[in-house]
């Protein structure tokens, strides 16, 4: 499937292809910080299904838990997170973050990811109140 997106002050833009089967949600502890949330939604990708169409990225260095660097990448202007990679000088697939691309509906996770750190509460959400924008 072809897909395209942009951060959120749109000076980057991209493109890639991605397998929809290939859709997870991540509850690893990296994830939650770096996203600020409970779990990120990912597509994992090779690297050569990403294309840069415009403006920069830049790239940190994390060492993850099991001593191996990942390549994280962002937009330096606004910071959305675009992609999670192999460290350099590593081989490996991309993680592709979903919030960023413009058909982030159609794409439904196939599986979840390290749940031994899932926030205990996700469970409960469907039954909190729903609003349909932001409550007065």
């Amino acid at each position: 499937m072809k897909v395209h997106g942009s951060c959120l002050c749109e000076r980057v833009r991209f493109r890639a292809e991605i397998d929809p089967a290939r859709v997870f949600i991540c509850h690893c502890t990296d994830c939650q910080t770096h996203s600020g949330t409970a779990f990120r939604t990912t597509a994992m990708i090779e690297p050569d299904q990403f294309e840069l169409e415009s403006g920069e990225i830049k790239l940190f260095e994390k060492t993850a838990d099991s001593g191996r660097s990942r390549t994280l990448a962002f937009c330096p202007n606004c910071g959305t997170s675009l992609y999670g990679g192999p460290g350099e000088g590593s081989a490996g697939y991309l993680s592709l973050r979903l919030g960023p691309l413009a058909e982030r509906d159609e794409l439904v996770p196939v599986a979840q990811v390290w749940c031994r750190s899932a926030q205990p509460w996700l469970g409960v959400l469907s039954e909190l109140p729903r609003f349909e924008q932001q409550p007065g």
